[in-house]
Protein backbone atom coordinates (compact mmCIF):
# COMPACT_ATOMS: atom_id res chain seq x y z
CA UNK A 1 0.00 0.00 0.00
CA UNK A 2 1.71 3.33 -0.97
CA UNK A 3 -0.68 5.10 1.08
CA UNK A 4 -3.75 6.43 2.23
CA UNK A 5 -6.32 8.34 1.68
CA UNK A 6 -6.31 12.01 3.44
CA UNK A 7 -9.30 14.77 3.79
CA UNK A 8 -9.41 17.93 5.38
CA UNK A 9 -12.21 19.89 6.67
CA UNK A 10 -12.72 23.78 5.73
CA UNK A 11 -12.19 25.61 9.19
CA UNK A 12 -14.64 28.32 10.30
CA UNK A 13 -11.73 30.26 11.76
CA UNK A 14 -8.60 30.68 9.18
CA UNK A 15 -5.22 30.96 11.36
CA UNK A 16 -3.67 29.27 8.63
CA UNK A 17 -2.31 31.08 5.46
CA UNK A 18 -4.48 31.39 2.63
CA UNK A 19 -3.18 29.25 0.17
CA UNK A 20 -0.55 26.59 -0.90
CA UNK A 21 0.93 26.26 -4.31
CA UNK A 22 0.17 23.33 -5.62
CA UNK A 23 3.26 21.26 -7.12
CA UNK A 24 3.39 20.21 -11.17
CA UNK A 25 4.30 16.66 -10.00
CA UNK A 26 1.59 15.76 -7.60
CA UNK A 27 -1.48 16.97 -6.55
CA UNK A 28 -0.55 17.09 -2.63
CA UNK A 29 -1.25 20.55 -2.66
CA UNK A 30 -4.54 22.73 -3.74
CA UNK A 31 -5.03 26.77 -3.91
CA UNK A 32 -7.62 27.19 -1.36
CA UNK A 33 -9.09 30.98 -1.09
CA UNK A 34 -10.33 31.01 2.32
CA UNK A 35 -11.17 34.68 2.38
CA UNK A 36 -15.28 34.17 2.71
CA UNK A 37 -15.43 31.64 4.73
CA UNK A 38 -18.07 31.96 7.24
CA UNK A 39 -16.17 32.60 10.52
CA UNK A 40 -18.87 31.42 13.08
CA UNK A 41 -18.78 27.69 13.93
CA UNK A 42 -22.42 28.96 14.06
CA UNK A 43 -22.09 28.54 9.97
CA UNK A 44 -20.45 25.06 9.43
CA UNK A 45 -22.15 23.31 6.91
CA UNK A 46 -24.49 20.77 8.26
CA UNK A 47 -24.08 16.96 7.12
CA UNK A 48 -26.62 14.75 6.47
CA UNK A 49 -26.05 11.22 8.05
CA UNK A 50 -25.32 9.61 4.49
CA UNK A 51 -22.55 12.33 3.91
CA UNK A 52 -21.10 11.31 7.52
CA UNK A 53 -21.15 7.71 6.66
CA UNK A 54 -19.46 8.54 2.92
CA UNK A 55 -16.67 10.66 5.32
CA UNK A 56 -15.80 8.01 7.46
CA UNK A 57 -15.56 5.57 4.37
CA UNK A 58 -12.58 7.22 2.88
CA UNK A 59 -10.61 7.94 5.64
CA UNK A 60 -8.48 4.56 5.66
CA UNK A 61 -6.64 3.05 3.05
CA UNK A 62 -8.28 2.29 -0.25
CA UNK A 63 -8.26 -0.92 -1.54
CA UNK A 64 -5.86 -1.30 -5.00
CA UNK A 65 -8.93 -2.44 -6.90
CA UNK A 66 -10.23 -1.99 -10.86
CA UNK A 67 -13.11 0.14 -8.75
CA UNK A 68 -12.35 1.10 -5.41
CA UNK A 69 -15.31 4.08 -5.31
CA UNK A 70 -17.85 0.69 -6.45
CA UNK A 71 -16.36 -1.69 -3.47
CA UNK A 72 -16.90 1.68 -1.06
CA UNK A 73 -20.44 2.12 -2.62
CA UNK A 74 -21.35 -1.51 -2.29
CA UNK A 75 -20.15 -1.33 1.55
CA UNK A 76 -22.29 1.18 2.30
CA UNK A 77 -25.18 -0.25 0.43
CA UNK A 78 -25.56 2.92 -2.04
CA UNK A 79 -24.34 2.74 -5.85
CA UNK A 80 -21.78 3.94 -7.27
CA UNK A 81 -23.13 7.61 -8.47
CA UNK A 82 -24.37 8.27 -5.56
CA UNK A 83 -21.29 8.20 -4.04
CA UNK A 84 -19.32 10.26 -6.56
CA UNK A 85 -22.34 12.56 -6.03
CA UNK A 86 -21.94 13.28 -2.73
CA UNK A 87 -18.17 13.48 -2.27
CA UNK A 88 -18.38 15.81 -5.08
CA UNK A 89 -20.84 17.70 -3.06
CA UNK A 90 -19.07 17.94 -0.37
CA UNK A 91 -15.81 18.87 -1.68
CA UNK A 92 -17.91 21.92 -3.85
CA UNK A 93 -19.11 22.79 -0.67
CA UNK A 94 -15.92 23.19 1.23
CA UNK A 95 -16.34 20.47 3.52
CA UNK A 96 -14.06 18.60 2.13
CA UNK A 97 -10.77 20.47 1.53
CA UNK A 98 -8.41 17.94 0.03
CA UNK A 99 -8.80 14.83 -0.66
CA UNK A 100 -6.07 12.62 -2.64
CA UNK A 101 -3.30 10.17 -2.00
CA UNK A 102 -0.25 10.20 0.28
CA UNK A 103 2.79 8.79 -0.63
CA UNK A 104 4.41 6.88 1.99
CA UNK A 105 8.34 8.13 0.92
CA UNK A 106 10.32 6.15 2.90
CA UNK A 107 8.67 3.02 1.65
CA UNK A 108 9.71 4.07 -2.14
CA UNK A 109 13.14 4.13 -1.87
CA UNK A 110 13.43 8.05 -0.64
CA UNK A 111 16.20 7.63 2.04
CA UNK A 112 16.74 11.33 2.52
CA UNK A 113 13.83 13.89 3.19
CA UNK A 114 14.46 17.59 4.17
CA UNK A 115 12.36 20.05 4.56
CA UNK A 116 13.90 23.62 3.34
CA UNK A 117 13.17 26.75 5.00
CA UNK A 118 13.41 29.86 2.42
CA UNK A 119 13.14 33.44 3.15
CA UNK A 120 11.58 35.44 -0.15
CA UNK A 121 10.74 38.42 -0.55
CA UNK A 122 7.13 38.32 -0.64
CA UNK A 123 6.55 39.71 -3.94
CA UNK A 124 8.23 37.02 -4.99
CA UNK A 125 6.98 33.88 -3.36
CA UNK A 126 3.99 33.01 -6.03
CA UNK A 127 6.67 32.97 -8.95
CA UNK A 128 9.48 31.00 -6.63
CA UNK A 129 6.90 28.77 -5.41
CA UNK A 130 5.41 27.76 -8.78
CA UNK A 131 9.65 27.35 -9.77
CA UNK A 132 10.25 25.22 -7.14
CA UNK A 133 7.38 22.61 -7.00
CA UNK A 134 7.83 22.29 -10.76
CA UNK A 135 11.22 20.07 -9.32
CA UNK A 136 9.89 16.24 -9.09
CA UNK A 137 12.22 16.05 -6.17
CA UNK A 138 9.60 18.09 -4.01
CA UNK A 139 6.35 16.79 -3.10
CA UNK A 140 5.44 19.96 -0.96
CA UNK A 141 5.55 23.62 -1.42
CA UNK A 142 3.63 26.08 0.91
CA UNK A 143 4.29 29.53 2.41
CA UNK A 144 3.90 30.30 6.32
CA UNK A 145 3.92 33.65 7.86
CA UNK A 146 7.92 34.48 9.21
CA UNK A 147 8.49 35.35 12.54
CA UNK A 148 11.33 37.78 14.41
CA UNK A 149 13.79 34.94 14.88
CA UNK A 150 12.88 32.44 12.05
CA UNK A 151 12.55 34.91 9.24
CA UNK A 152 11.58 32.09 6.57
CA UNK A 153 8.38 32.37 4.92
CA UNK A 154 8.43 29.72 2.22
CA UNK A 155 8.78 26.00 2.48
CA UNK A 156 9.74 22.80 0.09
CA UNK A 157 9.76 18.94 1.06
CA UNK A 158 12.76 17.17 -0.69
CA UNK A 159 12.77 13.72 -1.19
CA UNK A 160 16.08 11.78 -2.81
CA UNK A 161 18.32 8.84 -2.71
CA UNK A 162 20.87 10.09 -0.40
CA UNK A 163 21.54 13.18 1.55
CA UNK A 164 24.32 14.23 -1.30
CA UNK A 165 21.65 13.94 -4.06
CA UNK A 166 19.29 15.93 -1.83
CA UNK A 167 21.82 18.55 -1.22
CA UNK A 168 22.13 19.05 -4.82
CA UNK A 169 18.76 19.22 -5.66
CA UNK A 170 18.45 22.01 -3.02
CA UNK A 171 21.34 23.90 -4.94
CA UNK A 172 19.69 23.87 -8.29
CA UNK A 173 16.31 25.25 -6.89
CA UNK A 174 18.45 27.52 -5.14
CA UNK A 175 20.46 28.63 -8.55
CA UNK A 176 16.75 28.26 -10.22
CA UNK A 177 14.82 30.94 -8.05
CA UNK A 178 18.01 32.97 -7.28
CA UNK A 179 16.60 32.60 -3.49
CA UNK A 180 20.43 31.89 -1.27
CA UNK A 181 18.92 32.21 1.96
CA UNK A 182 18.05 28.98 3.21
CA UNK A 183 18.00 26.41 5.97
CA UNK A 184 17.78 22.66 5.03
CA UNK A 185 16.62 20.46 7.75
CA UNK A 186 16.32 16.53 7.27
CA UNK A 187 14.06 14.03 8.70
CA UNK A 188 16.17 11.74 11.13
CA UNK A 189 12.72 9.92 13.06
CA UNK A 190 9.66 9.57 12.16
CA UNK A 191 7.58 9.33 15.62
CA UNK A 192 3.99 9.45 14.88
CA UNK A 193 2.18 10.69 11.92
CA UNK A 194 -1.53 10.17 12.53
CA UNK A 195 -4.73 11.87 10.70
CA UNK A 196 -7.97 13.31 12.48
CA UNK A 197 -10.80 10.09 12.37
CA UNK A 198 -14.02 11.66 11.78
CA UNK A 199 -17.04 10.20 12.45
CA UNK A 200 -15.84 6.87 14.18
CA UNK A 201 -17.89 3.69 13.94
CA UNK A 202 -19.26 2.01 17.37
CA UNK A 203 -16.42 -0.47 16.93
CA UNK A 204 -13.76 2.45 16.76
CA UNK A 205 -14.38 4.11 19.32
Amino acid sequence: MFGVLFLVFRPATSALNQWAIQTQNTKHQTRIPLDNWPRSPLNRPMLTELEKKIIASIQGDMEITERPYQKIADDLGISQALLLDTLQGLCDRGVIRRFGATLRHQKSGYKANAMVAWQVPEERVADVGQAMAGFNQVSHCYRRDPSADWPYNLYTMVHAASETTCRETVRKMAQKTGVDRYSLLFSRQELKKTSMTYFPSDEED
